[in-house]
């Protein structure tokens, strides 16, 4: 009896120790995370680099604006901001689009998300429209080709009609100046 206690002690051990080399694997692979400089924030777009969603969505009623179309992308460079007037935050980065629309080397084009019209309509009313098309997703299945997670969402498709960057969440006047308008730029350099 003495010796299968004894045989079965390294089996007992190992099932003391498995959870703790569990944890420390784990806790070893979230620290390189941690101290590899990347930003963990940043949220990566399996689209970048390719032609944005053929997109077709209807105007948004009440306003004397086209709807927002793939096809209007070729030649120029585009941004498409996905907004609703229930979103927080969309209310948040409302300035900054206006001020981005000041800027005529681009067009600023918005898919409103799963928004009641008559809701966005007093939004942009109230805050101003930034906007140059506004195509309506009421039941978000555009969103969904676009790979939205959320609203907002900005997208910078080039003059080739491929997605250059996106930016997930409220653009800030920072985030605009460090993150949006270089990649705006880079947009507008490169060839159509």
């Amino acid at each position: 009896m003495n010796s299968e206690t004894e045989a079965s002690a390294p089996r007992r051990r190992l099932f003391v120790l498995l959870p703790l080399l569990v944890f420390l694997g784990l806790a070893g692979l979230f620290l390189s995370q941690l101290l590899s400089g990347r930003d963990t924030s940043e949220i990566p777009s399996a689209l970048i680099g390719l032609p944005a969603p053929q997109t077709s969505l209807p105007p948004l009623e009440g306003m004397s604006l086209p709807g927002l179309e793939s096809k209007d992308f070729a030649g120029k460079v585009t941004l498409v901001n996905v907004f609703a007037s229930w979103c927080a935050p969309c209310r948040e980065e409302h300035p900054v689009l206006l001020g981005l629309s000041q800027d005529k080397r681009f067009t600023l084009a918005a898919l409103n998300y799963k928004d009641q019209p008559e809701n966005a309509r007093r939004f942009l009313g109230d805050l101003g429209n930034p906007y140059q098309a506004i195509g309506v997703d009421p039941a978000g299945r555009a969103a969904i080709d676009w790979g939205v997670y959320g609203v907002p969402e900005t997208f910078v498709i080039g003059k080739d009609g491929k997605i250059a960057y996106k930016h997930v969440g409220p653009l800030t006047p920072e985030s605009a100046r460090d993150l949006l308008l270089p990649q705006i730029e880079k947009a507008l350099a490169a060839p159509g």
